[in-house]
Order: structure tokens, then sequence, then C-alpha cells
């Protein structure tokens, strides 16, 4: 049995992901099915209270992106999601 992947979104995010970064919100989904996607804590940028990570994963429109994410309720809340710079490609292609 395949374990389902629930999203929560935040509608702005959803905007400012499209608008400043050119990623829907189901492209940046998507790279989270991504079975050669890398995965890291986010160290910078997490909290005491809320950890964040990073993924690197190839979305449905065959770019790698990177998508900052948080976990709450169960769900994947995603932060942001733009295309992979240089460096991140060369990471995800390692």
């Amino acid at each position: 049995m395949t374990k389902q992947i629930l999203f929560d979104w935040d509608q702005w995010n959803i905007q400012k992901n499209e608008i400043k970064h050119g990623v829907s919100h189901l492209e940046a989904e998507s790279a989270f099915f991504d079975p050669k996607y890398k995965l890291f804590k986010d160290n910078k940028h997490s909290s005491p209270i809320e950890k964040r990570y990073i993924l690197f994963g190839k979305g449905i429109e065959n770019k790698i992106l990177m998508v900052g994410f948080t976990l709450r309720n169960s769900k994947i809340r995603v932060i942001t999601a733009r295309p992979a710079s240089k460096k991140e490609r060369q990471i995800y292609a390692k």
C-alpha cells in the first residue's frame, strides 16, 4: 500500500510561486514524487517551533525545482518553490 502524501497550501504562496517563480502548485507538488529527489534539513530557516526542509526534485514540467517546506498536521506545507539554481541542479544530479 502506498502512503498518501497530503499538501496544505496557503493561497498567497500559490500565487507568489506562480507570479515570482513561474512554478504552479501542481508542479511543486509533483517534485515530491520524483524517485530521485534529494531532501535536506533547512537549519538556516528552521526554528525551535518549526522545522523546515529543502527538496530538490524534477517536476512535471521536467524542470529541477527547489521546494522549501515544513510539516503541519501531517501535511506538507510548501513555503516556496522555484527553479533550482545551477549549484542546486548539481546537488540534484549527484
